[in-house]
């Protein structure tokens, strides 16, 4: 019987877009403001869902595969820190509808499914510093990337020689 995967909900970040954030914050922050995310790590998490067993992981795989959704356009237009949890994001000042309802279902899907839910609100995000133990200067507004959203993803995060990995098991299209 294989082990459980700490596994979550995700929208992948197009390849241009990081690349395009990952200069923006070279730029923005100073190397002492926190540990940068690895590129390939960046996305929007929809629902973390945490340690699942496989029987659940079907499950769930099962029920994402019911979604049908229109896709819809992301804008990261802002920027914030949580003290608490060390960590500098960028977001959006104003979420689309179709990615609340898209957390939402699956959020609601999880937890139905017995898997762990977070007590915090959904809060769209990327996170892009971690360990930031000190408040961080947050540059001004008039930073956007736009972009399509048309899937969504499931994804396992594993933790080996001092490095977090995701590896992307399951995709699914938003429809048209």
């Amino acid at each position: 019987m294989s082990e459980p995967k700490r596994l979550f909900f995700a929208i992948e970040l197009p390849a241009t877009v990081r690349e395009q954030i990952i200069s923006w914050r070279a730029a923005n922050f100073l190397p002492e403001a926190g540990r940068p995310v690895a590129a390939d790590n960046l996305h929007l998490t929809l629902a973390f869902l945490g340690e699942v067993s496989p029987d659940k992981q079907q499950a769930l795989i099962a029920l994402a595969g019911r979604i049908r959704q229109p896709g819809f356009t992301l804008s990261l237009d802002d920027a914030g820190q949580w003290l608490r949890s060390r960590v500098v994001w960028l977001g959006t000042r104003q979420s689309p509808r179709g990615l609340l309802q898209l957390a939402n279902i699956l959020r609601a899907q999880a937890a139905r499914s017995g898997c762990y839910q977070s007590p915090q609100p959904f809060h769209p995000h990327v996170t892009l510093l971690r360990d930031a133990s000190h408040a961080v200067a947050i540059p001004p507004p008039g930073f956007c990337w736009s972009f399509p959203v048309t899937e969504f993803a499931l994804y396992a995060s594993s933790f080996s020689r001092g490095r977090t990995r995701y590896a992307k098991l399951q995709r699914w299209t938003l429809t048209k």
